[in-house]
């Protein structure tokens, strides 16, 4: 059985159109958008799949996501 590797998107919502617009940092390329959260959650596991068939597992990834950080001014 294939083992899992869970990877964090960072999603926003445009506020024009009102879509769901994702990425995920630690795999270039990897980024969609939808209307409802749930259609997000399946483009970002599409879309994951797609880019993992493509990705050299000795390529380093560009950055890691660390986190978030609440600012308060």
């Amino acid at each position: 059985m294939k083992a899992t590797q869970p990877y964090t998107a960072v999603i926003e919502q445009d506020t024009a159109t009102g879509y769901y617009v994702a990425y995920v940092p630690d795999l270039p390329g990897a980024h969609t958008q939808a209307e409802t959260l749930e259609e997000l959650r399946q483009n970002l596991k599409e879309v994951v799949e797609l880019v993992l068939e493509d990705y050299d597992s000795k390529q380093e990834p560009e950055s890691h996501f660390i986190g978030t950080q609440l600012v308060t001014v």
